[in-house]
């Protein structure tokens, strides 16, 4: 599995419509589902929550505290064609604080690390962790260090850290990715004493040359919200890491376009899939009027098929004209 470079789980963003357009821009990063949580897995509908379709190489992020819930939603995930399932122990939001999970994890490294055994012993596939450095009053590197020994004890060897403190108080989620100041020396520091362990770099990568220039002291990059706002980023770091031909954007929308007509008629809401569109039009001239006709599309009540083929092909030509 190479992880060298990925896609941030994010919540209400890399849904399964997402994850197959990027898939379309990017064909080696690794993807991420949103956070699913294991009891939603346990006592919901699985099957609908786990369907997903040509965004392989995906993993599934799973968030949650109780060791046997999170085994039987592994399975499941694994049984549903994922290739990998990454714990959530960074998520600082009320709900999943309600919850006792995500960054609340890291207080807990003893719950953290039996619910990591118990998802290892269950699934073929690889298991990862997501973290924070630390949370709350708990910002020392020695807070960090021991939530990892007790992972890689239990027999993590692959990390993911947005190298940042999650403050659980006081802080939206958005503030929590801005205002904690980044420690990457702490993500420096810990790949030095766990060197057989690999950790992967997130928070605060804005662009393609920041993203190149930690590549070289880091096992891998992951980026979020730059990446969702800009794919071709990840194309053009897929490019520089694994080479590769460069991308046609209209080549891109007419794929979508096509899928999201087949979605459209197996009842999907048009809405929940255009919406991803909006950033392959970032620093491109005309952007402004290409979003407005994608928000038209997405307001319409009832749109059809005729009218998305519609609205594809004339994104499409303007993409063409502007590449021109």
């Amino acid at each position: 599995m190479n992880r060298t470079l990925s896609v941030a789980p994010m919540m209400g963003y890399t849904d399964r419509h997402c994850r197959y357009l990027f898939r379309l821009i990017t064909k080696n990063s690794m993807l991420y589902s949103e956070m699913i949580t294991s009891s939603a897995l346990f006592f919901g509908d699985h099957e609908k929550l786990l369907i997903h379709s040509a965004d392989e190489p995906v993993g599934i992020q799973l968030g949650g505290n109780n060791p046997k819930e999170l085994a039987y939603a592994a399975a499941l995930a694994e049984t549903a064609g994922y290739q990998e399932v990454n714990l959530n122990c960074g998520c600082p939001s009320d709900r999943v604080q309600n919850a006792g999970i995500g960054a609340c994890m890291m207080e807990r490294p003893k719950l953290s690390a039996d619910c990591y055994r118990a998802i290892k012993e269950t699934v073929e596939i690889p298991v990862t962790i997501k973290s924070r450095i630390g949370v709350n009053q708990n910002t020392s590197y020695g807070f960090f260090h021991d939530f990892i020994s007790s992972l890689y004890e239990a027999g993590c060897r692959n990390f993911f850290v947005h190298a940042r403190i999650a403050i659980l108080k006081g802080l939206t989620p958005r503030q929590n990715r801005e205002v904690p100041p980044l420690r990457y020396d702490y993500v420096k520091k810990i790949q030095e004493e766990f060197s057989d362990a690999s950790f992967f770099l997130n928070g605060g990568i804005r662009d393609y040359e920041e993203a190149k220039r930690l590549l070289k002291n880091y096992a891998g990059v992951m980026l979020g919200r730059a990446a969702y706002k800009n794919p071709m980023i990840m194309h053009e770091l897929d490019k520089e890491i694994f080479g590769g031909e460069k991308l046609e954007m209209a080549k891109v929308i007419t794929s979508y376009g096509n899928y999201m007509e087949y979605q459209l008629s197996k009842g999907t809401p048009l809405r929940h899939m255009a919406k991803h569109l909006a950033g392959l039009f970032h620093g491109i001239r005309k952007a402004a009027s290409f979003r407005r006709e994608l928000n038209s599309l997405m307001c319409d009540d009832s749109p059809n098929a005729l009218k998305l083929h519609s609205t594809i092909n004339q994104l499409k030509k303007n993409i063409e004209k502007d590449h021109a």
